[in-house]
């Protein structure tokens, strides 16, 4: 499996990882729900990310719920000391897989001892608070309460950073005020470019970028100058479509997920591709 370029790092809080992480949410059930069609092959893919040098996990308690974190645990655990592990919160399932806010004082908290419990540490590396006001896309409004309930869980000691997580630029600047924010989590790829301004502002603060869905979501891109590019590159669209991130900003931290092998090795190996200015000129334009 491709070794993923160790000089290639960014911070996030006081940790420098690695820009190609993992995300673990594909290893719970269809859906994000319930247990993995294969439990075996989830911890052999969690195992051999780490052996191919990746130091950033991204899951959350929600994903099964509960799924994600156990697996991580059972696959990982001891951790080795560079693992930078980022949750999130601020979310929760029903009995049907639903996604509903969970955002009270007392429901943070006990999502936060959730995740705790289940990954086996006693400190959370990163802690994204996951705006609820919009489930699909930022939307304005206070996250003030919520957030002055993480930074007391951080003074407690049971979280060491705080990041967030579908947020708006002005939500942004307001947590801020409240606690420093060590990353932001929102939707972006090639052809969702609605944080561009965002990106570079937060690059400015030496702030770490974390695209979810970065090859699209559940559809993945699809474009015939992907295709073009990447034919001529002998590399997939999608490993395209990642090196297309890694060049945008260093400070761009990517998480892709996966529950198979070989597209783990794929997702990896989109660190080798490198992109001309003319192939980058190109897809700037996709999804314009």
């Amino acid at each position: 499996m491709t070794q993923i370029d160790s000089n290639d790092r960014y911070p996030l809080g006081d940790r420098q990882v690695k820009r190609i992480g993992y995300g673990a949410m594909q290893l719970a059930g269809p859906g994000v729900f319930g247990p993995p069609r294969d439990k075996a092959t989830s911890l052999q893919v969690l195992q051999q990310a780490l052996a191919a040098g990746v130091n950033h996990i991204d899951t959350s308690d929600f994903y099964g719920p509960h799924i994600t974190n156990r697996l991580i645990r059972e696959a990982l655990h001891p951790y080795a000391d560079d693992l930078c592990i980022v949750t999130k919160v601020g979310a929760f399932r029903d009995d049907q897989g639903g996604w509903l806010p969970a955002s009270a004082p007392e429901q943070l908290t006990q999502a936060v001892e959730d995740n705790l419990r289940n990954l086996g540490l006693e400190q959370l590396d990163v802690v994204n608070l996951r705006s609820m006001l919009d489930i699909h896309h930022p939307r304005e409004g206070s996250l003030e309460a919520p957030l002055t309930a993480l930074a007391e869980l951080k003074q407690r000691g049971l979280i060491r950073h705080i990041g967030l997580s579908n947020v708006t630029p002005t939500q942004i600047t307001d947590g801020q005020k409240i606690t420093t924010i060590a990353c932001v989590q929102n939707f972006y790829n090639l052809a969702n470019r609605q944080d561009d301004a965002l990106i570079d502002l937060l690059a400015a603060q030496g702030i770490a970028y974390v695209p979810f869905f970065p090859l699209g979501g559940f559809s993945p891109l699809q474009s015939d100058v992907l295709n073009e590019v990447a034919g001529r590159l002998n590399a997939t669209p999608m490993q395209v479509a990642l090196a297309w991130l890694l060049q945008r900003s260093a400070n761009i931290l990517l998480i892709p997920g996966t529950s198979s092998l070989t597209h783990l090795a794929e997702n990896l190996a989109a660190a080798d591709v490198q992109l001309s200015r003319q192939d980058v000129d190109r897809l700037e334009n996709v999804g314009q």
